[in-house]
């Protein structure tokens, strides 16, 4: 090999980044080792070719620096791979690879062959050769998922049953009144009227409305809110929990051609005053318990409730409908759009205004995460976030059942599952670590056999998530990589997930992604860089008139991330929260998978803040499990056994909870801010 001795062992020296070079490698993670100067150790995950998932424990019998590494199996099988370096010439090396009893085995007993092993090792030492010499990764140039053409989509669209036959009358209503309202919302709820009528369409703690229902009741509703001012080209802000009038006030505003600004329930009063006059809402949508919080609307702001009639309300979601018209609205001459707002973990939440799906956006989705027509999908997340709208959009031409409650409970969730027969959920992964961490005699109670798919997106898995949740349930889960702004970009399915539990999976049919470097080129591979994103849903820039960058027609996801060997993307961490610490780039996600991983501990977040000496530092925030107890030494040198030194926490601050959104997301802001109650030292939640 063209490289030095010393160029290669800063790779194949350091077997936790084999995933990125080697093919099946799926994780090697250094372990914690209770002995001072004892061998590392690691467990080794790996898929290769068709095998099931294996894992192995792994320990350095030789370690000599830019000369030898000797890894043998634990406990011991009598086999053992060695790597051997030896110059070869200026600037040349040899690599002598040998591999003694290794157990690369096939489920069914088959075993690989010699010249598959040596294809594999020659293939894993090309990359780590482009890696040294820096040759751009060509999966990082605009990677395609291939499958993005009419022909592809087409086929998902029949295979989820969105196009399946029915009597003809029903049909020709269908596809009028998709021709007359679009793939909105309107669009969607009317022509599932006309194909199923009687079908659910949601469902909530009032009760059942079928789809001819949601029809029917929408179009009053749009009647009673265009006398009160709202139409073509006005904004409505929306201020609710996930229930049957939400979904019915979307409808309604589709039917008119007026944007929905769908407000986060968890701002205070004055941000609410605030998004109310920054983007002009004409009325708003709220819930009666969030009408206190409203004291500084504008007088000429409408405040129209969803409960009963109250001196503090205008009027109310079901006064309209039992007052509005029934007469056939007009199709708008533009359809209205939903303005989401971003999640605000980092700064104040903005506005980003989503672009109308068609049924090849909905075709991404469906590639990856297989609905089909007719399901019942509880949607646990709120609707007024990316992850729940998605929900909301992805059941609209599937003519699937909503089940929808106001707040979130785990082991209601599991109850209303249980009860509405659903075969699929929509959750962030908060609610999910909710779920498991039930007592098993509470999940026993109920029959969850129904779900084929749990779909999480929002924030990052964590490993011990995914597998206990599988462990749990069987291999349903599929994690959601996306944002406001590009839409979908990769989704893990369980084979995957099994394979690599912290990965984010694979583009989606007719997705690009792309991984540059500073300069707009593609990284080499292996290398950490920007998250780009290509597809036909990317949002229309933010309402205060600012966008993202755009590089090879790819959005900035804002994220960092690497391919590994095998084309699945790992997302690093988020721009701004990458810290250069002592001259070294550290992300806090590696820690706080670390900090997780340790039995006492319940929940972790992981911070960078300035420091004199080094420039900036971080600083772990970690709740401990009840009954628990840590100390900051010892969780320091629990991330040093597993870390390079410089992603050790300088500081270790217990915690009885992260400050959370409404999303789950952890507010890394409020931690960086000090408006977080926290007390240092021991650790102690009995």
């Amino acid at each position: 090999m063209d490289h030095s001795r010393s160029a290669l062992w800063e790779v194949l020296g350091e077997p936790d980044r084999y995933p990125r070079f080697f093919r099946g490698i799926s994780s090697c993670d250094k372990l914690a080792t209770d002995e001072y100067g004892a061998p590392d150790e690691y467990a080794l995950r790996a898929c290769l070719g068709d095998f099931a998932v294996i894992e192995h424990r792994l320990r350095t019998v030789i370690n000599r620096r830019d000369e030898q590494l000797v890894l043998a199996g634990v406990p011991d099988t009598g086999g053992w791979v060695s790597l051997r370096l030896s110059d070869a010439g200026t600037g040349r090396t040899q690599v002598k690879i040998v591999f003694f009893k290794p157990m690369l085995r096939h489920e069914r007993g088959a075993t690989w062959s010699e010249s598959e092993i040596r294809t594999w090792a020659r293939d894993g030492l090309r990359r780590v050769c482009d890696f040294l010499a820096r040759v751009p990764d060509a999966r990082a140039d605009r990677h395609r998922e291939p499958g993005g053409t009419k022909l592809h989509v087409a086929k998902t669209l029949v295979g989820a049953g969105i196009f399946s036959p029915a009597r003809p009358d029903r049909t020709v209503r269908q596809l009028h009144a998709l021709f007359k309202w679009g793939a909105t919302l309107a669009g969607g709820y009317c022509a599932a009227s006309a194909r199923s009528p009687k079908s659910l369409a949601v469902g909530d703690e009032e009760g059942e409305l079928t789809f001819a229902e949601v029809d029917a009741r929408s179009t009053r509703l749009a009647h009673g809110l265009a006398e009160l001012g709202a139409g073509t080209g006005k904004k409505v802000g929306v201020l609710c929990r996930n229930h049957r009038y939400l979904v019915q006030t979307l409808v309604a505003l589709g039917k008119l051609g007026a944007d929905a600004v769908l407000l986060n329930t968890g701002l205070a009063g004055s941000q609410i005053d605030d998004m109310v006059r920054r983007h002009t809402v004409a009325a708003l949508v709220a819930d009666d318990e969030f009408v206190p919080l409203l004291r500084y609307l504008p007088q000429d702001v409408p405040l129209i409730g969803t409960g009963r009639p109250t001196e503090d309300t205008d009027t109310t979601i079901d006064e309209l409908i039992d007052e509005g018209a029934t007469t056939t609205l007009p199709a708008p001459a533009e359809p209205g759009r939903l303005i989401v707002l971003t999640s605000g973990t980092t700064g104040t939440p903005k506005g980003a205004r989503r672009p109308t799906p068609g049924l090849a956006d909905s075709a991404q989705v469906l590639s990856r995460i297989p609905l089909r027509a007719g399901d019942r999908i509880f949607v646990a997340a709120p609707i007024f976030h990316s992850w729940g709208l998605t929900a909301l959009q992805i059941a609209m031409p599937l003519r699937a059942g909503l089940v929808v409650q106001r707040r979130f409970d785990a082991e209601g969730t599991l109850r209303a599952i249980a009860e509405s027969k659903c075969t699929a959920l929509f959750a962030v992964p908060i609610m999910l670590q909710r779920i498991l961490n039930l007592p098993r005699e509470v999940k026993a109670r109920y029959d969850t056999s129904s779900l084929r798919i749990v779909a999480s997106s929002g924030s990052a898995l964590p490993r011990q998530l995914v597998t206990g949740f599988m462990d749990e349930f069987g291999d349903v889960l599929y994690n959601f990589y996306g944002s406001t702004e590009v839409s979908s970009a990769t989704v893990a399915g369980p084979a995957d997930l099994r394979a690599a539990p912290t990965t984010a999976g694979r583009p989606p049919q007719g997705t690009r992604i792309g991984l540059l470097g500073p300069d707009g080129d593609p990284v080499p591979p292996g290398v950490v860089g920007r998250i780009f994103v290509g597809n036909d849903m990317l949002f229309d820039g933010y309402t205060d008139g600012q966008g993202r960058e755009i590089r090879h027609d790819l959005m900035d996801t804002g994220d960092r991330g690497y391919f590994d060997a095998d084309g699945r993307l790992f997302v690093s961490g988020r721009d701004d929260e990458m810290i250069v610490s002592g001259g070294e780039n550290v992300f806090p996600r590696p820690v706080e998978e670390v900090l997780v991983d340790l039995p006492q501990v319940d929940e972790a977040a992981v911070v960078g803040v300035p420091d004199s000496e080094y420039g900036q530092r971080l600083v772990a925030y970690v709740v401990v499990r009840p009954g628990a107890r840590l100390d900051e030494d010892s969780i320091r040198a629990y991330v040093h056994q597993r870390l390079a030194r410089f992603s050790v926490p300088r500081e270790v601050i217990f915690v009885d909870e992260l400050p959370r959104n409404q999303t789950g997301k952890v507010l890394k802001r409020v931690l960086t801010d000090g408006d977080l109650f926290e007390h240092a030292g021991d650790g102690d939640a009995a």
